[in-house]
C-alpha cells in the first residue's frame, strides 16, 4: 500500500509540474532509457505552443493542417537519429496517430524543424489516417484533446522504412526522449 501511495504522490508531482505557466516557446522535457541502452539523456522539445495550451489553429484539419516547428536541444552526444510520434490519446479508438517521421539528424547536439518542413533524407511512417506523415489534431466536438509529441534520440540507425508505424518505434532502444503536449477541441 505504501508504494502504490508513494507512485501515486510521484506521478501528482509530475502532473503539477507539467501544468506550469511561463513566457515564450513552451518546453516540456523528460527522461527516458526504455530499451535499455541509453544514459538517460534529457532532452527538450520545444514548438510555437507552450505544454497544455492550444495548439495554434493552423496546425490543424480547420487550418492548413501543417506540421507544428519543433526545436530539440540537450542531445546526447552519441545521437545518430531521431523519431518523432504525435499521439492523441484521448481519442475514442485510444491512442490515435497523427505524425511519424524517423531519420532526422540533429545538428551538434540540437534540431530544429520548420513548420510544415519534412527535410531531405526523412523517413514518414503511416498516421491512423492512413496517410504518411502528418494530420493535424480534428478531434470530435466537445472536450478538448491531449496531443502527445514525443521524440526519441537514438544511438544507431532505426532502420525504419517509408510507411513505419507507431508500434516499430516502440521497439526501438532510445537514449532519451523529450515529450510535448498541446490541447485542441472543436465545437
Amino acid at each position: 500500500m505504501r508504494t502504490a501511495l508513494a507512485i501515486l504522490a510521484v506521478l501528482a508531482a509530475v502532473s503539477v509540474a507539467g501544468c506550469g505557466g511561463g513566457s515564450g516557446k513552451s518546453s516540456t522535457k523528460s527522461t527516458s532509457t526504455s530499451g535499455g541502452s541509453g544514459s538517460g539523456a534529457t532532452i527538450a522539445v520545444t514548438s510555437d505552443f507552450k505544454p497544455g495550451a492550444v495548439i495554434s489553429r493552423v496546425h490543424t484539419c480547420d487550418g492548413r493542417d501543417v506540421s507544428p516547428p519543433l526545436h530539440v536541444a540537450g542531445l546526447p552526444s552519441t545521437t545518430k537519429e531521431l523519431v518523432v510520434v504525435m499521439r492523441d490519446p484521448d481519442a475514442p479508438g485510444g491512442n490515435f496517430i497523427h505524425w511519424v517521421i524517423a531519420n532526422l539528424q540533429p545538428a551538434s547536439g540540437t534540431l530544429s524543424l520548420p513548420a510544415g518542413a519534412t527535410p531531405s533524407g526523412a523517413v514518414l511512417g503511416r498516421n491512423s489516417f492512413g496517410s504518411l506523415g502528418y494530420r493535424g489534431p480534428c478531434p470530435p466536438s466537445g472536450a478538448p484533446h491531449h496531443y502527445v509529441i514525443t521524440v526519441y534520440a537514438l544511438g544507431q540507425s532505426s532502420g525504419l522504412g517509408k510507411g513505419f508505424s507507431a508500434d516499430d518505434v516502440s521497439a526501438l532502444p532510445v537514449l532519451g526522449q523529450g515529450t510535448l503536449t498541446g490541447l485542441y477541441g472543436r465545437r
